[in-house]
């Protein structure tokens, strides 16, 4: 029963990981956005070729999608086994990130999953992941790069949950190794999955978000968003 219980459980995280919101939306208004902008089917680039208000959904759903599962395995997977051990919550987790970085609905192409894990994670560790908002917002506002605000903010997770755990600052489950070392991975991943972000920051190429744009329509205004980018509307990530 236990073993059943947890394949049912990821399977279910990774079906509800893999629902493409960015890519249905688009769809919505005969666009399909795996063509054109970043080619990302994340928040900014719903933003880019549908509008501002579309892209705010989008972030929205993507985010939802990674801490409903989490949620939903930590108040009801205690009905279904006994003594529930702190590492099926970060199978869940796991298997709701994968699903929305490789979809099985989209031939396993999906995004880079930070809104996506931000959601899990919000659901499971909530104070490191606020404190890295925090490190995210104020990296954003000096540099301007959502890119680096993104990366650097997925450092700062892992090191801050492993400082919580240092000082019995947050919940058990949140404390546990297994999830300070999941978070780890995490971070590791969202690194890896910038990889062409780091690419433009080296060249000179990557998009900054800047405070006046010309000719920037006010429902094409930039979110960050799991693509490590803001678009300003008027320029295509290469």
């Amino acid at each position: 029963m236990d073993i059943l219980f947890m394949a049912v459980a990821a399977v279910a995280a990774y079906l509800v990981g893999s629902i493409p919101f960015g890519f249905l939306i688009g769809k919505l208004y005969d666009i399909d956005i795996r063509t054109v902008g970043s080619k990302n089917i994340g928040a900014t680039n719903v933003t880019r070729t549908v509008g501002k208000t579309a892209g705010k959904v989008c972030f929205f759903l993507d985010f939802i999608k990674g801490a409903l599962p989490v949620l939903a395995v930590q108040f009801y997977g205690g009905k279904f086994i006994e003594n529930q051990p702190a590492w099926l919550v970060l199978v869940v987790m796991a298997a709701a990130i994968v699903g929305h970085m490789f979809p099985v609905f989209l031939n396993f192409k999906g995004g880079k999953g930070v809104s996506t894990a931000a959601g899990a994670i919000l659901a499971l560790a909530p104070y490191p992941l606020l404190v890295a908002f925090v490190v995210w917002i104020v990296i954003f506002f000096i540099s301007r790069y959502v890119s680096v605000a993104s990366i650097t903010a997925a450092v700062v997770l892992p090191v801050v949950a492993w400082i919580f755990r240092w000082t019995n600052f947050g919940g058990e489950v949140a404390r546990s190794t297994w999830t300070l070392c999941f978070l780890t991975a995490i971070s590791l991943l969202t690194v890896i999955r910038h990889h062409g972000n780091i690419r433009r920051l080296l060249n000179g190429t990557e998009t900054r978000f800047g405070r006046k744009q010309e000719d920037k329509s006010p429902d094409k205004a930039a979110v960050p968003d799991e693509d490590g980018t803001a678009d300003d509307g008027a320029a295509e990530e290469k």
